[in-house]
This record gives C-alpha cells, structure tokens and sequence, in this order.
C-alpha cells in the first residue's frame, strides 16, 4: 500500500543565498499557522538542524545520501513524518554540489531518491534576467527533478520585483512563489561553524529565539506564496510502500546507565543517536560540564561536539565534571567521544592565545584556528580493535572543526582508525584510545553504523 508524505526540498544555488532563513521563516509560519511540519536537513549539519526543530518545535532529523542508504533515507523521513502535516527538508550547499563532478549525494540527488519537489531560493542582488537563465538552466539539468518553483530573495523594490517575475514567467515555465526584500537586520547572525546558537542566544544582546523565528514568519506570511507552497508540497507524489523500521529488533531492557553531556558547550548530538542507545538499552542522563552539580554513578559517557572554545574557561573551572570524566576514564568505563569531546580529553585546550586545564584523559592539546582545520566527508577504516568498532570495520563520517590537536611530547595516544578520506586527529589519523575511551574528531550517524549503539551499551553494560 503507497503512503503519502506531503513534502517538499528547500534548495539554494549555493551556501550563504538565504535558504536556511527561509526554510525557517517557513517553517515557523506553517506551525504558526496550526499546522505540524516534520523538519529535516540535508547533510551533515547539527546547528540549522537544531534552528529547524526550533521552528517547527519538533526534532529534526538529518538526511545524507553518503553515509545513508537509499533504504534508511526512505524510513527516516517515513517514521519521523509520522504525525505531521507537512514535512520540509533544508538542502545543501548549491544543488547540485556532491562530492564529485557527477552531483553524488548532492542535495537534487536525495531530491530524486525521495522523489521530493524542489523550491529554489536564489539571491537576487543585482540580477534581473539573468535569474530567468540561471532558472531555466536549473529545471533543464538534470532529468528526473522536479523544479515546483522559485523563492527570490534579497530583491531591492517592487520594479526590480516585478522585472524578476516577468522575465522568469516570459522565459520558463517555473512558478514564482514568493519574493523576499533584503533584510537590513538579520535576526540570526553568524559566526564560526555557522548559526550562533540557540542556547547562547536567549537572555543576550541577540534577543529572543521564539521572538526571532516569528519574526521570521511574519516575512513569510507578507511576501510568500504560502498557499501555493503547501500545494506543492501535499502534491508532491506518493512515496510508495511503508519501508522498514529505523533500529532493527524490539527494544532492549534497560542494562547500562550512559550519560551524555548535553549543555552550551556540548549538544552535538544526532537525535538517532540517542535513540539508537536507549534502543540497545541503555538508560540515558543529561549532564552538564558548566555547572557543579554531581554526576551520577555512570557505566558509560558520551561527549558530542559544540562549542567547548566558547566557554573554555568555565569547563576548567568545573574540576568536578573534569575528574568525574577522567576518573571513568581510569576505570575502563566505555566513553566515545566526538569532536568538541575529544578537546576536552586532552591536557590542555587553547583559545585566544590563553590555555586552559582540560581532562588530561590524553597527553595532548587542541588550539583553535581562524580557518576550519577538517570539513567534510570521512571514511575511516578501524586498523585496531575497540569496545566500538571491530578492526576492519570502515566507517563514514564527517567532521567539521576549526580547532587542531597539537601534541607536546610525541604520541598522543593509541589511536585505532586510519583517515581514508579526512583530516582525524594528527596526519591520517583518528581513533584515540585509552582503555575503553575512544575520541577523536570524526562524527557518526547512529544509522550509518548500525552496530555502534548495540556494542556501546554491551560494554556499559559489562
């Protein structure tokens, strides 16, 4: 029996055309107007995924044709669509960016394997027929995508609207489903890595996340076609028969208790992670290594990525948190960290010029850089044995950091994995390994690794 998803892809011609401003504007006003949206992101990408489920307040998941089959892509946006009256997936990058000449897990790619319309966001500043070719060579480029329609952003005043709309209705056969005037105040600013986030953005000079999101919506509501929008997207076509479950089996009884810092620092976290853990049956604790307050009797501990830089000081102030982390650590009790984690196994971590205590879990020491120092896909194949990852085992990933490890005395560490394609940690390198704690710059997903929750909690478990 096909199923229907209401759905649509939210593209742009490439990174920085206003497609992630949009796609919350219209997010928030959709749930604004009553109705339930299902947000997704294409790619690897934790912080407009988090200002996605903000809007639509509900979790977004993450699609990404590289390290997800076409089978978990299908049950992903099958089983989080549950529920939801529409369901919109931001893209990435250009359209037809992927790793390679051929478009290969470009966002127009997932477009196709979802059989997804696509609405392309296109910044307008000093064009004005020249949109009309760059339209009618996007619709034309790729057999087997279905161009619904275009979003004009950054349009200067009603003439320069109205010759945009006329040479795109004289010259293709694509809808204009809205036009965006710039905007003098951004309501979300940038900074590193992307979006500043939410969790630094309340009670500060930026204002208010609810208040910013619906004021994001209020420019939906005044210049987008919303209602021809929610047409393509409830006319988007059948998404064939329910595919599978996302974790296979039923759900362990709870055996480990696993904590995971999640706080300003820390909350790069894919929700299927998590899942995947309690799953496998673990028993999850929120912690905090900005606060004082004691941790738990733990059998695990997972450090995500974030923004450890940001409040450096803070978490080296917090000896408590440190040495509940190092004292797991001594004890053999199963830690994987990723990322802003990994800084904070190390000796030191250095930022604007002033070093502060971390872990010491490994002799090293991470500094941040101006520049990203690793962006992109990974494939890292374990040339040694972990709680983790069997040796042999290839696994994709990403990583995206603008701080480098830097290494005082020689080896930092065992590390496990070797880089086929990435940075890691030093040269070719990733996988640090100290008793039962694995760190390193390399990100997951939880359904890409499909073993990794199962042999987490096993080892808590132990």
């Amino acid at each position: 029996m096909n199923t229907t998803i209401p759905r649509c892809i939210l593209a742009g011609l490439s990174g920085g055309t206003g497609k992630t401003i949009v796609s919350l504007a219209l997010t928030r006003a959709f749930a604004r107007s009553g109705l339930t949206v299902a947000p997704f992101k294409k790619g690897p990408d934790y912080i407009d995924a988090k200002w996605l489920g903000l809007a639509a307040r509900r979790a977004c998941s993450n699609l990404d044709p590289y390290f997800h089959t076409d089978e978990v892509l299908r049950s992903l946006i099958f089983h989080k669509s549950c529920g939801a009256d529409l369901s919109l997936i931001e893209g990435n990058r250009g359209l037809f960016d992927g790793k390679d000449e051929h478009g290969t897990c470009s966002t127009a790619e997932l477009a196709r394997k979802l059989s997804a319309p696509v609405i392309l966001t296109i910044d307008c500043t000093k064009m004005t027929r020249t949109v009309a070719a760059i339209v009618q060579g996007c619709s034309n480029f790729e057999p087997g995508l279905n161009l619904a329609g275009v979003i004009l952003n950054r349009t200067a005043g009603e003439r320069h609207r109205s010759v945009l709309r006329r040479s795109i209705e004289t010259h293709t056969d694509v809808p204009v489903l809205g036009m965006l005037p710039k905007i003098t105040h951004d309501p979300i600013p940038e900074r590193h890595m992307g979006l500043i986030s939410d969790q630094e953005y309340d009670g500060t000079d930026y204002g208010d996340v609810d208040r910013a999101l619906d004021s994001l919506a209020d420019l939906a509501d005044e210049w987008l076609d919303m209602a021809s929008i929610k047409d393509v997207m409830t006319g988007a076509p059948d998404f064939g028969p329910a595919p599978g479950p996302l974790f296979s089996g039923g759900p362990a009884p709870k055996r480990a208790r696993i904590g995971y810092v999640h706080d300003a620092a820390l909350w790069f976290y894919y929700p299927e992670n998590l899942e995947a853990l309690e799953h496998a049956g673990a028993e999850l604790v929120r912690l905090s290594i900005l606060d004082d307050a004691p941790w738990p009797e733990l059998d695990g501990l997972y450090l995500g990525g974030g923004f450890p830089e940001i409040f450096a000081a803070r978490i080296a102030a917090n000896r408590g948190a440190l040495a509940s982390i190092k004292r797991l650590a001594d004890a053999g009790r199963p830690i994987y960290a990723e990322c802003g984690g990994f800084m904070i196994l190390c000796d030191w971590l250095e930022y604007e010029g002033e070093r502060h205590r971390m872990t010491g879990v490994f002799p090293a020491g991470t500094t941040f850089c101006r520049r990203p120092q690793g962006l992109g896909y990974t494939e890292a194949v374990a040339e040694r044995a972990s709680v983790f990852y069997p040796r042999g085992e290839t696994v994709l990933g990403h990583e995206f950091h603008y701080s480098v490890c830097l290494d005082d005395r020689g080896k930092p560490g065992d590390s496990t994995m070797k880089m086929v394609r990435g940075k890691g940690v030093l040269g070719d390198r990733d996988g640090l390994l100290y008793k039962n704690t694995f760190a390193g710059y390399n990100h997951i997903h939880a359904l890409a690794v499909p073993d990794w929750g199962e042999r987490f909690v096993k080892a808590a478990a132990r």
